[in-house]
């Protein structure tokens, strides 16, 4: 539920050194570790902790880093709705179902407004089987996030803080509605419109959400693991070569590409251009979580096609000579993201949140850089 190590190393042989992978309870340790020393880090990484410390099967020392999170003696955190949130699907995951519930009852008894908080609980009775009650707390999410007399429509939702999480709510609640064959509403017209809105700017046309959501489809794909997805994501993303000579026929639209240099790669362009330090962050998380705050702004301003661009000192090097600039400048980066998008050698953003993240790790994205803790 919330964000982990990104940025995953490329696979390489044993035989040729490669360290061994990284256990969670590794991670864990070395995220608290991170955390004494930079405090201005403390809360990202301390739920970088939890999660590792729960997926490692260790639920004590997860629930612990929580509490110390929401400690009232301690240094405290920024969003403790978020950080509980987390800890009250940390407690569905170590099999404690009773306290999640005493949890989550005492959570609703709060009144909190952040959407994100309440997606994050919503999910975990949508985990646990219980569509219905997964359908209330999402339906409570909106209600609270918006405030009330606020009507709900889609430009209510895009214009409203945080509004990604928000539209995360009413599509969440279509989506377990849909499960659980309750009649269409009128907020479920309005997840119809926000996914289509978002679907058509990324795609040039949209799935009908009931067909997304509808529940053998969603059965098919848990039951086919990430090949079923994988062949899920490439139909929907086909762009199979269009005729030029017919003015009818669509056009792929252009992406918008952000550049995300892998560890290896932002540490050779370090090394050339020192100057980029400042452009890409102090290191490799940093520039991931740059990376992936910089395309959720460019949604909030309305720019359609985001995609991340894979960027390499080797391909920068070769735009450069193409062009007869500098490697080094801002302005042939720039080309590069441009030229990245042109030739389609990037990745739509953002994938699915059920998907693979776009940064490599493996993980889902909104387990990833989709998680509202990466932020």
């Amino acid at each position: 539920m919330s964000s982990k190590r990104r940025g995953g190393r490329a696979g390489t042989s044993r035989s040729l050194g490669a360290p061994p992978p990284v256990t969670g309870a590794q991670a864990a340790r070395e995220c608290e570790r991170l955390a004494e020393r930079h405090p201005e880090d403390r809360e990202e990484l301390l739920l970088e902790a939890a999660e590792a410390w729960g997926e490692a099967g260790e639920h004590g020392r997860a629930m612990a880093v929580y509490e110390r999170l929401l400690d009232p003696e301690g240094p405290g955190c920024a969003e403790p709705d978020l950080v509980d949130s987390f800890r009250i699907g940390a407690l569905w995951d170590a099999g404690r179902e009773a306290d999640a519930r005493t949890a989550a009852a005492a959570f609703r008894a709060r009144h909190p407004r952040h959407p994100a908080a309440w997606n994050v609980v919503a999910e975990a009775f949508e985990g646990a089987d219980e569509p219905a009650v997964a359908a209330e707390w999402f339906t409570a999410g909106v209600t609270h996030a918006l405030g009330a007399g606020t009507p709900l429509t889609a430009d209510t939702v895009e214009e409203a803080p945080y509004g990604f999480d928000l539209e995360t709510l009413v599509i969440g609640r279509h989506r377990v509605r849909r499960l659980r064959g309750f009649p269409h509403d009128d907020w479920d017209d309005v997840a119809d419109e926000l996914h289509e809105r978002r679907e058509s700017a990324w795609l040039g046309a949209a799935r009908p959400l009931d067909e997304v959501h509808d529940p053998l489809r969603l059965k098919r794909l848990k039951e086919g693991g990430a090949g079923a997805l994988h062949a899920e994501i490439a139909a929907l993303t086909d762009t199979s070569p269009v005729d030029r000579t017919d003015r009818t026929a669509p056009v792929a639209p252009r992406r918008a590409c952000v550049l995300f240099w892998p560890p290896e790669e932002l540490a050779r362009l370090r090394s050339r251009s020192p100057e980029a330090a400042g452009e890409y962050g102090a290191d490799h998380a940093d520039h991931t979580r740059r990376v992936e705050r910089t395309l959720g702004e460019l949604s909030e301003r309305g720019v359609p096609h985001l995609a991340v661009g894979r960027a390499t000192v080797a391909g920068l090097q070769a735009l450069a000579e193409r062009i007869d600039g500098s490697a080094d400048t801002s302005d042939t980066r720039s080309a590069y993201a441009d030229e990245l998008a042109r030739t389609g050698h990037t990745t739509d953003w953002p994938p699915p949140r059920n998907g693979p993240c776009w940064c490599g790790s493996t993980r889902k994205y909104k387990k990833c850089c989709g998680s509202p803790s990466s932020a």
